[in-house]
């Protein structure tokens, strides 16, 4: 996701680009000097960093601080929407977040993408890039991401999880595959990421079950994808984290 540097270096509070990807596009660790908000007006994107990892359905986007090393896949065909911003004061623009987004912020998102790149700030178009700002702020934090430790025996494990959730090994296998005692990998485990692994798997299987719910995938198919063994299961697993089934989750 490389763009033209003249383009970056414009002088506009908000700088809008759109391109499309295909299924299984990956663009490996890379930064930016520019705070980034990436947004899928369609399709999904998984988003890590070196210590998170998000998966971005067309209900949020991701805030990424300027030289915020990140990788993004994407899991089908998906239309990108990036924002940079030149200058972003305050101390959370050096957090990376995942927010919701509004059926206002996502029309002014596909607005502004569509601005010449020396748009006016004094008319018009200024004044909805203010109103797009002002809505990026008010928008609440997105739950369910997950911390990635700096280990590299617990990484492999983290990864192995996040390329198939419903991997049904116990924690003895993934101690075996971390080459580290039980007691050992569970304590490390809960150190650096702030939760055991049956918490953290579980953040990983509503990760997914979200990103295939909003690709259209069946309630029946999510059920199975992300290691449940009923639909009934699954779906009282979604309740207790969303407050409504998974059947009413997307609905607008």
């Amino acid at each position: 996701m490389k763009h033209s540097v003249d383009v970056l270096s414009f002088d506009r509070p908000v700088i809008a680009l759109q391109d499309e990807y295909p299924a299984g596009f990956v663009d490996p660790m890379h930064s930016h000097d520019h705070v980034q908000i990436l947004y899928a007006s369609a399709g999904v994107m998984s988003v890590r960093t070196p210590e998170t990892s998000f998966v971005i359905p067309p209900q949020r986007a991701v805030w990424l601080p300027a030289g915020m090393r990140h990788e993004v896949a994407c899991r089908g065909p998906v239309s990108l929407r990036t924002l940079y911003l030149p200058s972003a004061p305050g101390e959370e623009a050096r957090i990376c977040r995942v927010f919701e987004v509004s059926n206002l912020l996502k029309s002014l998102i596909l607005e502004v993408v569509d601005f010449p790149p020396l748009y006016d700030i004094a008319g018009r178009e200024g004044r909805l890039i203010g109103l797009l700002l002002d809505e990026i702020e008010r928008m609440p934090n997105a739950p369910y991401q997950v911390s990635m430790p700096s280990d590299p025996r617990l990484l492999r494990v983290c990864n192995a999880i996040l390329g198939d959730p419903s991997d049904p090994r116990d924690i003895d296998d993934w101690a075996n595959l971390a080459a580290m005692g039980r007691r050992t990998f569970t304590r490390s485990f809960k150190q650096e990421t702030g939760m055991g692994l049956a918490v953290w798997r579980q953040q990983v299987r509503l990760m997914e079950a979200l990103s295939l719910l909003a690709t259209g995938a069946s309630i029946t198919q999510v059920t199975y994808e992300v290691g449940y063994d009923s639909p009934s299961g699954f779906a009282a697993m979604f309740r207790r984290a969303f407050g409504v089934p998974p059947s009413q989750y997307l609905k607008p």
